[in-house]
């Protein structure tokens, strides 16, 4: 079975509509492909903690997390914010099982190692890519919260992206990265497709600027790390989900040099 994880953005979940959800659901049915999401949450969790006068500083883009920090992250992440994509999904007509990563040791991790006091924010390990195949197998459509959990049960904040690598990795799947813009600029148009040596050189003359900078060199560094294909949609177009699976000519795909040169 040929899977696709979605990672969809915190920042893009409030301006995702429904044709997104409708299209996620007949994915395994019109293409044969099985979706496995994975959600961020990061404002939601922001505005909590300052509701709550918790401190959470990011450092170098990472928020620091502490155990009263950790409570509130999966209160948000492996509660309302993934519990209200379970019911989006049952909305559209489809069928959803929303876990974190602490549920059958899907995701194990590790304390990052570092040598920033990041507190308890995790690497993961492995995947426990059985549960998504088992749950795939009973046409459920997984939605996963990056908290991850080590052998002694503690838990760890995990990076959305990382979380979603890793899954992507394991189930040998492409990976959509589903944000709130079209994709990688260059000239006021969108760049269908870009290597890393042309990314490279539109970072270095400031082509590609400020917060697409850490998502481009994510995913080089993702396809790095084993991923086959990842590609940056925009989560709050109509159809853009059923256009990509089409093959349309939508949002940015990345590839490493030797792949570009195997498809020109």
């Amino acid at each position: 079975m040929e899977y696709l994880v979605i990672k969809i953005g915190g920042s893009v979940m409030d301006k995702i509509p429904p044709s997104f959800y409708k299209d996620l659901v007949k994915m395994k049915v019109q293409h044969g492909v099985q979706p496995v999401l994975v959600h961020g949450g990061g404002p939601n969790i922001s505005s909590h903690l300052e509701l709550m006068k918790i401190q959470s500083p990011f450092i170098n883009g990472i928020r620091k997390t502490t155990e009263p920090v950790l409570q509130v992250v999966e209160m948000i992440l492996s509660g309302s914010t993934n519990k209200e994509l379970v019911r989006n999904i049952i909305k559209a007509g489809g069928n959803a099982f929303g876990l974190s990563g602490v549920d059958g040791m899907l995701l194990e991790a590790k304390l990052l190692e570092s040598e920033v006091d990041f507190g308890l924010v995790g690497e993961i390990v492995s995947v426990n890519q059985g549960i998504l195949q088992q749950l795939a197998a009973i046409e459920m459509i997984p939605v996963v919260s990056p908290v991850a959990v080590d052998g002694l049960g503690q838990s760890y904040n995990i990076n959305a992206d990382c979380a979603a690598a890793a899954i992507a990795k394991a189930l040998h799947a492409s990976l959509c990265i589903v944000t709130d813009v079209d994709g990688v600029f260059a000239n006021d148009k969108v760049i269908p497709a870009i290597s890393d040596l042309e990314a490279d050189r539109l970072i270095e003359n400031e082509t590609i600027t400020g917060g697409m900078i850490p998502k481009v060199q994510s995913a080089f560094q993702t396809l790095n790390e084993g991923v086959k294909e990842v590609v940056i949609l925009n989560g709050s177009s109509e159809r853009i989900l059923s256009d990509f699976i089409q093959g349309k000519d939508v949002g940015t795909t990345f590839y490493l040099k030797e792949a570009m040169k195997n498809i020109g």
